[in-house]
């Protein structure tokens, strides 16, 4: 048996800085904005990717400046406003130098006319002349009335743009619109566009996988105002499925009670207990396990049930009989059991209180459940806490990873993943 190495081996690099929450750290952003009046929302987004240490240049269109000033962007991003392409400001052949400097360009808001000019190869002003010469991703976030959204040449305009390749994009969505109408169009929410940007600049080295992640706790009902849980609050699953998504993954979450919102690009299926959790994965799976690539185990299955559901409230009575407590299935090791081939692969998590045997009690749940990895922690570095301590236990060996936030231990698990979905193709 090989012992816990003393740093994380070459195969999966780790930076201790690095997370998805810092995916935008000094990336070069410009963010245009057009005349709508979602163009207020787009002073939050900027707040948003100063705030994940993105270096934001602004340019805003002659219409923009009607709804906001040029100022309020300047003291968020702490940089003058582009707005024109000549003039005593204008600094050379801005628009190129923009283009040329920028990781991505991002559109928001985007009007139907910035549409019409983007689809059509327009350079008539610092926007749209700063797109045409971008050799860089463009993410569009479009905003306007649903009727303008609608009509026949928006949607032509959007649908040449996807033909060209030249953007991607995040809205519009539907809901109540400027005038109290309701429909698409309205603008996206800064932070479904923060996310959006994080993908774009994210490889995309699990596109077209499938991958199903189980999170949370599962409940036991007693009866109808008791149950049997556990402290799991499911933060580690919901950082591994959201950064499954923006690496390209088609992601199934598997959740147990928990109040944490559903990652953008995730489909979530709630459940409540371990069987409603077992059928769940299996559906997900599919019956002959040929629906996922990837199944990753992150949820604090309870082991224990009680045999018999109380229909009415117990009393308490020295007459009162307590349900004994049942087995639940193991449904990992029911999964390795019934795998055949080389998928879906099999990551699994134990969590333990005794950090002298954890690796040991690891690596006997990884030979008998027939997984490939097996993350363990301790219960006390990782229940409803922000960050984690992690050893990655494979067949080979066993490393341990530095504390750090649940977001970067997902970015690690997920490399795992990636190298060992690459050596078995």
């Amino acid at each position: 048996m090989n012992s816990v190495a003393p740093r994380v081996p070459s195969a999966v690099p780790w930076n201790a800085g690095a997370s998805p929450s810092d995916a935008l750290r000094d990336k070069r952003i410009v963010l245009c904005i057009s005349g709508s009046i979602a163009a207020y929302k787009a002073c939050e987004l900027a707040r948003l990717l100063v705030k994940r240490g993105a270096q934001v240049q602004v340019a805003m269109t002659r219409c923009a400046l009607e709804f906001v000033g040029s100022a309020t962007f300047a003291g968020i991003t702490g940089k003058p406003v582009a707005v024109e392409m000549f003039g005593q400001n204008a600094i050379g052949e801005s628009h190129v130098t923009m283009s040329a400097n920028a990781d991505v360009i991002v559109m928001a808001p985007a009007t139907a006319d910035l549409l019409a000019r983007l689809a059509t190869g327009r350079a008539n002003d610092l926007v749209t002349a700063t797109a045409l010469c971008a050799r860089c991703p463009i993410l569009v976030a479009p905003a306007m009335h649903p009727s303008m959204w609608e009509h026949p040449a928006t949607q032509r305009n959007v649908e040449q743009l996807r033909q060209d390749g030249r953007v991607s994009f995040a809205g519009p969505i539907q809901g109540e619109v400027a005038s109290g109408d309701v429909g698409f169009g309205r603008f996206a929410d800064p932070g479904f566009i923060v996310h959006r940007i994080v993908t774009t600049l994210t490889p995309q080295d699990l596109r077209g996988r499938r991958i199903v992640v189980s999170a949370g706790p599962t409940l036991e009902d007693l009866d109808p105002v008791r149950f049997l849980s556990n402290r799991s609050s499911g933060k580690m699953g919901f950082a591994l499925a959201q950064a499954a998504a923006q690496r390209g993954a088609h992601v199934t979450l598997v959740a147990g009670p928990t109040p944490l919102e559903t990652p953008p690009d995730v489909t979530r299926v709630d459940v409540r207990s371990a069987q409603s959790m077992r059928s769940a994965i299996w559906d997900a799976l599919g019956r002959n396990l040929d629906a996922a690539d990837v199944l990753v185990m992150a949820a604090a299955v309870n082991d224990f049930r009680f045999s018999e559901i109380q229909s009415e409230k117990l009393k308490r009575s020295p007459d009162t009989r307590i349900p004994q407590l049942a087995m639940n299935q193991d449904i990992l090791a029911e999964v390795g059991a019934a795998r055949s081939g080389a998928l879906p692969l099999l990551v699994g998590f134990a969590v333990e209180t005794d950090a002298a045997s954890m690796v040991q009690y690891a690596r006997k749940k990884l030979m008998t459940k027939r997984v490939d990895v097996v993350v363990a922690n301790l219960a006390s570095e990782s229940f409803g806490l922000e960050e984690n301590h992690v050893t990655l236990v494979s067949p080979e060996q066993a490393w341990e990873l530095p504390v750090a936030s649940k977001s970067a231990i997902a970015t690690k698990i997920l490399d795992f993943t990636v190298e060992a979905l690459g050596a078995r193709r």
